[in-house]
């Protein structure tokens, strides 16, 4: 006759399950071992587990990280690379405004700078972007002349061969990386993560990983959002300062109508009132399509001789006078 496992009823559970998240980690596992031993009748059954436990371990691994981005190949021997002048401005601003206010945090900051480079006067900005303009012109020239000697030429091949080396690498490890998914996927069809018996050790460490995961995570969460809330901020502001201009451009281009307005309206003006004045010479009258050359050879031939051509210019008088009425 077999010899009957004696089973735990749902009070005892209940009670062993308060007892267990009252205790600190090191007052479960003695809790854990006993009540194990009583359902299964021997600790030996403990000990297949603390075995399990640690062929899990080994099968799962480490938790895998992101790869950092390699930074490219650096030539030390290149000229400097050129500046905006935005970024010019930002860097003499940007210790000033430090050490005028430490306690801002830096998203902080460049918001702000971002803000003063919006609103700064236009002749201003300009000095910045000249300056800007002026060392793009050094670094092109630096750069010409820097590609025509023999380090430009050795550090080309270097990244080619870089290059090269990469590719292979990148062959061999992405067949080694398949082949290990695979062996991944064969062992995650034995088991998963439902199978680990609860109320044991590999139960309470998966546990714990998972919640230090999601706290990581919570962190990771936290940082990009007040990262957003600054970009955001930064954005509205250059909204803001976009809409300005927009709005200045209007105007700008309301008074340009305007003023093409008045200078047709002057032209039909001029043409018919000169049009019975012929240029000495020529003979040649004004039309709405030559009057401001007309102007200009009127202009050039009463500053040559004044004296021979005195009725012309008191003719230019009185047909002035008929346009200030």
């Amino acid at each position: 006759m077999q010899q009957c496992v004696p089973i735990l009823c749902y009070s005892r559970w209940k009670t062993l399950y308060q007892l267990i998240t009252g205790l600190s980690r090191t007052n479960i596992c003695p809790v854990v071992t006993e009540v194990m031993e009583e359902q299964t009748g021997s600790p030996a059954a403990n000990t297949d587990n603390s075995q399990r436990n640690g062929d899990e371990k080994l099968r799962r691994g480490s938790w895998t990280k992101g790869r950092k981005r390699k930074k490219p190949m650096k030539d030390s021997n290149a000229p400097k690379a050129p500046l905006t002048g935005y970024v010019r401005f930002m860097n003499d601003r940007r210790e000033q405004l430090r050490a005028e206010r430490p306690d801002v945090p830096f998203p902080e900051i460049t918001r702000m700078l971002g803000n003063e480079w919006s609103k700064l006067p236009p002749e201003e900005k300009q000095r910045y972007l000249d300056e800007a303009e002026r060392d793009k012109e050094r670094y092109m020239r630096e750069l010409e002349k820097y590609q025509k000697t023999e380090a430009y030429k050795h550090f080309t091949r270097k990244v080619q061969e870089k290059q090269k080396g990469k590719r292979h690498r990148g062959d061999v490890g992405h067949q080694v990386a398949s082949e290990a998914l695979h062996e991944k996927d064969a062992e995650g069809k034995d088991r998963t993560v439902f199978d680990i018996p609860i109320f044991t050790e590999e139960f309470l460490n998966h546990s714990k990983a998972r919640e230090a995961e999601m706290r990581q995570l919570r962190k990771t969460n936290m940082e990009y959002e007040e990262r957003n809330a600054a970009l955001q901020k930064h954005v509205e502001s250059m909204r803001g300062a976009v809409e300005r201009l927009e709005g200045d451009v209007m105007q700008e281009r309301g008074r340009n109508g305007l003023l093409h307005q008045h200078l047709e309206t002057l032209r039909q003006a001029l043409t018919s009132n000169f049009s019975g004045v012929p240029l000495p010479g020529s003979g040649e009258t004004p039309t709405l399509e030559t009057i401001d050359s007309y102007m200009k050879k009127l202009h050039s031939v009463i500053l040559s001789n004044p004296q021979e051509h005195e009725s012309l210019i008191s003719t230019v008088r009185d047909v002035v006078n008929r346009l200030d009425r």
